[in-house]
């Protein structure tokens, strides 16, 4: 079962033919802080990530990112891009999960605030 879940699907960790494509014609040019492994072919016209954990675009911080999209050809671990002081570090969407935000007020929250500018309708 799960040489057939590698075989078919990407969200298993990378594929077969991926994992086989990488090791033929793959060349690694780097590694970011959450482990996940960058490559390109011999002629540079084509990138890729091989995901460490669970496989989610959003994993892929902003200069990895440019450079998968060929926005800038030097990587971030050849020329690491500068920061903003005011930037915060790269986080991954939490939509969905428990860590995802939730405003004051909202039911989602451990303890709600109790609100006293909303009156919920009652139906008579």
């Amino acid at each position: 079962m799960y040489f057939l879940k590698r075989l078919l699907t990407w969200w298993n960790s990378q594929t077969i033919s991926t994992q086989i494509f990488t090791w033929r014609k793959g060349i690694k040019v780097g590694e970011d802080a959450q482990g996940n492994i960058y490559y390109k072919t011999a002629d540079a016209k084509r990138r890729w990530v091989i995901y460490n954990g669970e496989i989610e675009a959003t994993r892929v911080d902003a200069d990895w990112h440019g450079w998968l999209h060929f926005t800038w050809d030097e990587t971030p671990s050849d020329k690491p891009l500068v920061h903003k002081t005011w930037q915060k570090p790269h986080q991954e969407n939490l939509t969905g999960t428990d860590a995802a935000y939730a405003p004051t007020g909202s039911i989602r929250r451990p303890a709600p605030v109790a609100r006293t500018d909303y009156e919920a309708w009652q139906p008579e």
